[in-house]
């Protein structure tokens, strides 16, 4: 094998593959990037049996042929070249890589070895990258990370027809995004259940792309399945967590509210990250709603307090109510919006946030539900 391409292109496609590896593999050729020169094209691809990725490069070819090599070390090499063209040759058991003055030497595995990447499931519809990377970075915040429930780590997408919702909870937040997409069945009604990780840095990468994603899906039996995403260059297959007994989650939005407020994001953002500086790690911040606005309050350890007024326009009977800091941070922050819409019940009942504009108008199509922490005063 033997091609001369762009560096910043091959920097690329060598990091996407990188991420998606685990970073112990069992199987030692599973750590590895398999690159496979032929037709002006570079094909970078890396399979864990889990998640596979596989990304096309222009080049010029002088040898076509197939290698492999640590993902990680192509991954940090490529990332610290020079801006210049890099070639790349193999030679007896190494690879060689040379970007202007830079050489390197890198041990190949047998490439023979590695495992044929899955096919592309049937498509199921597209959607538009931009916005489908947007919604799923509004959702994926609010999935696990505990492993031993492997079915709160995923984000669940339900497809019925033209809408697309994605729905992610660890048990104490909810996060719900509704969107259009273009199923290629009008009558389309298909759950899912995608790692939450994965997701997100698919959808990541493929936003700035714009355009549309193609998604595809193999149908779900026994608990197994697979999602693919495809745009352009790059592909990526995901196998599906087992979503047969998700719970019914959309049945914790309360039906009714007793108060709302209307807050401007940036700055309650702001004030909720001081107020918390004094607490630890499991203590609350405390909003105290009124007619005259809001105090963000917080206490900590050796009687260390701290407290802060923002603007809020609240309707309701005076509320205190306590939260996780960096679940009402995390819910703010990706509203996408000037200004938040918070519902309440009661302090001890789930609230529920929604994007708003600056006239208080609810923005539809988001909302985030989160578990009040009970505070005595």
């Amino acid at each position: 094998m033997k091609l001369t391409l762009e560096r910043d292109a091959l920097a690329e496609a060598a990091a996407a593959v990188a991420k998606s590896l685990p970073a112990k593999a069992h199987v030692p050729v599973l750590a590895g990037a398999k690159l496979t020169a032929a037709d002006s094209t570079l094909t970078v691809q890396g399979f864990d049996y889990e998640v596979s990725q596989e990304l096309h490069v222009r080049g010029t070819v002088t040898e076509p042929g197939s290698t492999l090599v640590s993902a990680r070390l192509l991954a940090e090499i490529t990332k610290a070249l020079p801006n210049k063209p890099v070639s790349l040759a193999t030679t007896g058991a190494h690879l060689e890589l040379v970007c202007g003055s830079a050489r390197f030497t890198l041990p190949t595995m047998p490439v023979e070895d590695y495992p044929a990447l899955p096919e592309m499931p049937e498509s199921a519809g597209t959607v538009d990258a931009a916005a489908f990377a947007a919604a799923v970075a509004q959702v994926a915040i609010a999935a696990g990370r505990d492993e031993s429930l492997p079915m709160m780590t995923g984000v669940r997408m339900e497809l019925s027809g033209a809408t697309m919702a994605l729905l992610a909870t660890d048990r104490y937040r909810l996060a719900v995004r509704e969107m259009e997409w273009q199923p290629t069945k009008p009558d389309a009604a298909i759950n899912a259940l995608i790692p939450a990780r994965t997701l997100h840095d698919t959808a990541k990468a493929l936003g700035p792309l714009g355009g549309h994603v193609t998604i595809a899906l193999a149908q779900q039996t026994a608990g197994e399945g697979m999602i693919g995403f495809a745009r352009d260059t790059r592909r990526t297959t995901s196998r599906l967590l087992d979503g047969a007994n998700y719970p019914p989650v959309r049945s914790l939005f309360p039906a009714t509210f007793a108060a709302n407020a209307v807050v401007p994001v940036a700055a309650l953002i702001e004030v909720v990250k001081r107020v918390a500086l004094v607490a630890e790690r499991t203590t609350p911040v405390l909003l105290s709603f009124n007619a005259d606005g809001l105090i963000v309050e917080a206490g900590g350890t050796e009687e260390a307090r701290a407290s802060e007024a923002t603007d809020a326009t609240f309707i309701g009977d005076p509320l205190t109510i306590g939260f996780n800091p960096a679940y009402l941070i995390d819910g703010l922050t990706n509203l996408g919006s000037t200004h938040a819409e918070l519902r309440f019940v009661d302090a001890f009942k789930p609230a529920v946030i929604h994007p708003a504009g600056s006239d208080g108008e609810v923005i539809p199509g988001y909302r985030y539900l989160i578990m009040p922490i009970r505070v005595s005063r």
